[in-house]
């Protein structure tokens, strides 16, 4: 297999690892254990399911490791098209993936405060979830960050469809966006929520093209 073949394909591999662990993880796992404004309701969560609980810290580190991964390979795919942006893939990536990785360390704590007997275990175990959930928003600065220079090298490169960079760079600036609206504006839920739709758009894109496409032949001008 062509090495640049071979690299898009490990590339989209590991991205596609990197969004199944994190919907799995805090969009399916964390709301069945984590009641906003309730720690008695979540310390029980905890302690009724367990090894829910240890899946999703595993599910979190599995996250960590994919995205430092995916940032490394992005950076080899791309840095023949644009040094810098392909750079800024790769920065931008490994610290999104240091955010997770605290929050992945809270989350475990969370599951030892549960099982111990130390008392006031209920408000505990709801701050760690709470900054955890809050790591994860801040996260999304990286994370918007990180798909503005992966569009960019998208167009500098001539081999994928313009439209797949222009939408992971519109994607990338809406989870900009989306993290200041829900700091500043924490009722405006759905706004956020639908300000990071182009993003699953690119990403979907961008990990079905690099799987199945592999890096492509150059475009006509």
């Amino acid at each position: 297999m062509d090495a640049s073949i071979r690299t898009a394909r490990t590339t989209g591999l590991l991205y596609l690892g990197l969004a199944v662990s994190g919907a799995l993880g805090f969009l399916l796992i964390r709301p069945r254990l984590f009641v906003s404004g309730d720690a008695a309701a979540t310390l029980a969560n905890l302690i009724a399911h367990e090894s829910l609980a240890r899946a999703g810290v595993a599910l979190e580190l599995l996250v960590v490791v994919t995205q430092a991964l995916a940032a490394m390979w992005f950076y080899r795919l791309f840095r023949d098209a644009d040094r810098l942006a392909a750079s800024s893939i790769a920065a931008f990536g490994l610290v999104n993936a240091v955010v997770i990785l605290v929050s992945a360390a809270l989350l475990a704590t969370s599951v030892e405060v549960a099982a111990g007997p130390a008392a006031g275990a209920a408000p505990a175990v709801q701050l760690l979830y709470l900054v955890s959930g809050h790591l994860w928003g801040v996260g999304a600065l990286f994370f918007g960050l990180w798909l503005i220079p992966m569009g960019r090298c998208v167009l500098r490169c001539g081999r994928m469809p313009r439209a797949l960079g222009w939408t992971l760079v519109g994607g990338g600036i809406g989870y900009l966006i989306s993290a200041f609206v829900a700091v500043l504006a924490p009722e405006a839920g759905p706004v956020a929520e639908a300000l990071v739709v182009p993003a699953t758009v690119g990403e979907l894109w961008m990990v079905g093209y690099l799987i199945f496409r592999g890096p492509g032949r150059p475009l006509p001008a």
